[in-house]
């Protein structure tokens, strides 16, 4: 897994329009990167409208949020619609982002095992330096968990 202090994995994505995301064209940004399992489920719909509502505030601040799922363009498309998502939903159906940043694999739910996207979020500065990992998430209070984040 990625760590603090190491430089973010680059990575080239499609965003919910179909138009191509490249990290390294954020250079000179703060990045939230921010990793959900399933769009429109109720996990990932609460961290999303943490997000979708503190967006103003990240907006001011400079900083880009970009959430990642391996659902598809179309699928991001509708979840962005139905919640009003003002922020950048990346596809990732390969998990090669997911891969990258180390928060694909085994999970536990409800008695089962399986394979998937853990919940967690990347702070990447101006440089394209992990500034922090969140590898406990609470999706409701997430958004405001970060953006005390970056004011340290």
């Amino acid at each position: 897994m990625v760590k603090e202090g190491n430089a973010a994995p680059s990575f080239t994505a499609k965003n919910a329009n179909g138009d191509t995301v490249r990290l390294k064209d954020l250079r000179g940004q703060k990045v939230v990167l921010y990793f959900y399992p399933k769009d429109d489920t109720p996990g990932c719909t609460k961290e999303a409208c943490s997000f979708r509502d503190a967006f103003a505030a990240f907006k001011k601040r400079g900083i880009e949020v970009l959430g990642v799922s391996p659902d598809s363009e179309a699928s991001h498309k509708k979840f962005t619609a139905k919640y009003k998502l003002p922020f950048t939903l990346l596809a990732d159906p390969d998990h090669s982002i997911a891969d990258a940043y180390g928060v694909y694999g085994e999970k536990k739910f409800m008695g089962r095992t399986y394979m998937g996207v853990k919940r967690m979020t990347f702070l990447i500065d101006e440089k394209g330096k992990i500034k922090k990992v969140f590898e406990k998430v609470k999706p409701e209070e997430h958004a405001q968990d970060v953006l005390e984040a970056f004011e340290t």
